[in-house]
C-alpha cells in the first residue's frame, strides 16, 4: 500500500491497491523482483505480454485500497 499511496498519488494524484488471482502454472515463467525495496516485491510482467497475463486472471479484480491527492 506504501507505493500507491506515497509513490503514484504524489506523481499522478491517485494510487489504488488491487486484489486479484492469477493461475499459477502461467505466473511461474515470471520472477518476482524488488521494487523499491526489500519489504516491496512484485512480480514484473512485461507490458507485450499484459494482454496474455490478463488471460490468466481468475475471477473478480478486487479494490481494496485508494489513496487520492489531497485538495485544499
Amino acid at each position: 500500500m506504501r507505493i500507491a499511496r506515497d509513490w503514484n498519488v504524489k506523481s499522478s494524484g491517485a494510487g489504488y491497491v488491487t486484489k486479484f488471482e492469477v493461475d499459477a502454472e502461467y505466473l511461474s515463467q515470471f520472477r518476482v523482483q524488488e521494487a523499491g525495496g526489500r519489504e516491496h516485491t512484485e512480480y514484473w510482467i512485461p507490458a507485450e505480454q499484459l494482454d496474455e497475463f490478463n488471460r490468466h486472471i481468475v475471477g473478480m479484480i478486487e479494490v481494496v485500497a485508494e489513496f487520492h491527492q489531497d485538495v485544499d
